[in-house]
């Protein structure tokens, strides 16, 4: 396993699909990522969610764990972790195409990467703000 993408989840039920959707939406299963959610004690359904994408695809794994804030979600997402580098995304972001294949790619190339960093833009009620780093 190369990558494991790990997502906290907690109470974005409005947000969820679209994150996941970004993400899968150009990747072909392949044995070398996994995306583990992590439901931090969702009572908004988030956690049904979580387990209909996990049921949908085969890479994709649900953890559900008591309510315990955004850090202990991403420990306990490291703890089951099974890639060799990490990547954290956040339930309401929406990634760009290929993100997935991006980052294979990359580590591919440079094997002697410690971290990738990525540019972003900030969306609220449709408007786009600047590219940031």
């Amino acid at each position: 396993m190369e990558l494991s993408i790990i997502i906290p989840v907690y109470n974005v039920s409005k947000y969820l699909n679209s994150c996941l959707e970004s993400i899968t939406s150009n990747y072909l299963f392949d044995n070398k990522v996994e995306i583990i959610l992590i439901d931090d004690g969702s009572t908004d359904g988030s956690g049904d969610i979580c387990e209909t994408w996990s049921e949908k695809y085969p890479y994709i794994r649900t953890i559900h764990k008591k309510n315990g804030g955004l850090s202990s979600a991403r420990n306990k997402g490291i703890d089951v972790a099974r890639g060799r580098f990490l990547s954290f995304i956040d339930s309401d972001d929406i990634v760009a195409d290929n993100f997935i294949n991006i980052i294979l790619k990359i580590l591919e190339e440079k094997r002697n990467l410690d971290i990738l960093i990525f540019s972003y833009q900030r969306i609220l009620d449709d408007n786009i703000e600047k590219n940031k780093l």
